[in-house]
């Protein structure tokens, strides 16, 4: 028979807290460094102010202004746009009239992975995670054993963050994971992923080894960043099973897998390589073979015009501040820092771009009547690969170290460089860094989709 007012908790003063002002400003921090760019969280900080420093009505009423606001917004419609994409991706089709509904998937009991470098490493985690028994094959004992303890080391990791969680990996068990340099080892898998370096010589012959090997219906996938699925086939005898699984560094976190067809892949290997992509909780993307497939093609341009930027005058943690202000979670040159300079190095010498199969008498900055920039190519030739040997585009605490720290050196190395080529440096404002790199990454999408590689815009975002 008591009146409920009093009980009422809207209508209870706000208790004061201590130095609120303080605690709030800590937490708008911290939600600015892990969410940058991103409007909604820190709205969602705002309501809780609202709800902490006025009276339920008005935090109420402030919270309906905040939600209308971010309802209205375009990252909204950008997310929800994400979402559906990330959907549609899974209704994937060929020129060639192969499609997701009509072509069906090969069970996978078994899987293999060749070389435990940085990609094979993460690739023989996100395949262990998956509860795959699986083989893991190095040419020797030396690179076994090394990529053996780097392996361990992710799998020890990945398995604390699951501790208490329903399931364990049973990494330790060799009928669930066994290291080799045998090939005869392959013979019973259903699928085998080649993650050596990026060499084409290298692949075919590990594809002419695997022809030889694997059972006939067994799926031979390459992950590769770049080079023709068509050419790495023409090494076996069954370029039907070959296809492309390009995973991204590092390969155990980040959750797309470009699945690449090429001429004469089969629909049957398609839906695998997706089937694939569902169990290791990756986003499988189909698109056809050209020279850097949908990712690095996109990417190419992007990073080019980044670098372009530092021949006019940026420094590379002012094009990167403005990339991750944007929203990007990591800049063209932290990326190129965590990736490894040498990789693009390697692809470029493949091509002839720089190295001794240049010919005499190149002009610096061109090549094939393009605009060229040496920069990435000078930088490796000083051993500077980015985090693995403790510089590149940054300075690092160590090799192998994480923080990125702006470097003198390179700073005056850009001056020196601008001297050389007579360039004039000028002042480059962070419209023009945003609008430049953005836009290399757009156009490089519609002509993408213009020749077919890709089957649909939500492919490529």
């Amino acid at each position: 028979g008591q009146p409920l007012e009093p009980r009422r908790l809207s209508l209870k003063p706000v208790p004061q807290v201590p130095d609120m002002e303080g605690f709030l400003r800590a937490a708008l921090a911290r939600v600015r460094r892990r969410a940058r760019g991103c409007l909604a969280p820190e709205l969602c900080l705002q309501a809780v102010r609202a709800a902490a420093l006025r009276p339920f009505a008005e935090g109420v009423r402030r919270e309906r202004e905040l939600f209308a606001v971010l309802l209205g917004s375009g990252q909204a419609r950008a997310l929800q746009y994400a979402f559906f994409a990330e959907r549609a991706v899974h209704r994937w089709a060929t020129p060639g009239g192969a499609s997701w509904s009509s072509a069906a998937p090969q069970p996978v009991r078994k899987a293999a992975v060749i070389g435990l470098g940085t990609m094979g490493q993460g690739i023989v985690t996100s395949l262990v995670k998956a509860n795959i028994p699986l083989v893991a094959l190095e040419q020797d004992l030396e690179y076994l054993n090394k990529g053996r303890k780097a392996v361990m080391f992710l799998l020890e990791r990945e398995a604390m963050k699951m501790e208490g969680g329903a399931q364990t990996l049973d990494f330790h068990n060799p009928a669930r994971l066994q290291f080799t340099v045998d090939f005869d080892l392959l013979r019973d898998v259903d699928l085998v992923i080649e993650a050596v370096f990026e060499n084409m010589a290298l692949k075919k012959e590990i594809f002419h080894k695997l022809s030889k090997i694997c059972k006939p219906g067994a799926l031979l996938c390459t992950n590769t960043s770049a080079l023709n699925i068509d050419e790495i086939a023409s090494a076996t005898s069954r370029p039907q099973q070959v296809i492309g699984t390009h995973f991204f560094s590092p390969a155990h976190v980040m959750r797309l897998l470009e699945i690449i067809y090429g001429r004469h892949t089969s629909p049957t290997a398609i839906a695998t390589a997706m089937q694939l992509a569902k169990a290791l909780k990756k986003v499988g993307v189909v698109v056809g073979n050209c020279f850097g497939f949908a990712g690095n093609r996109m990417m190419f341009p992007y990073v080019q015009q980044a670098v372009f930027l530092l021949e006019e005058g940026s420094r590379p943690e002012a094009v990167d501040q403005v990339l991750e202000d944007f929203g990007f979670k990591i800049g063209p040159f932290r990326m190129s820092d965590l990736a490894g300079l040498d990789v693009g190095w390697r692809s470029r010498q493949e091509q002839g771009l720089t190295g001794p199969s240049l010919p005499a008498g190149t002009p610096a900055r061109q090549r094939h009547g393009q605009r060229y920039s040496p920069l990435p190519d000078l930088l490796c030739e000083r051993g500077r690969f980015g985090q693995k040997t403790g510089t590149g585009w940054y300075r690092y605490e160590k090799a192998g170290g994480r923080t990125a720290t702006p470097d003198p050196w390179l700073h005056s190395f850009l001056s020196q460089y601008r001297d050389t080529h007579g360039i004039q440096t000028r002042f480059i404002d962070q419209e023009e860094i945003l609008e430049r790199c953005l836009f290399a990454l757009i156009n490089e999408g519609f002509a993408i989709l213009a020749e077919g590689i890709a089957s649909g815009p939500e492919h490529l975002d």
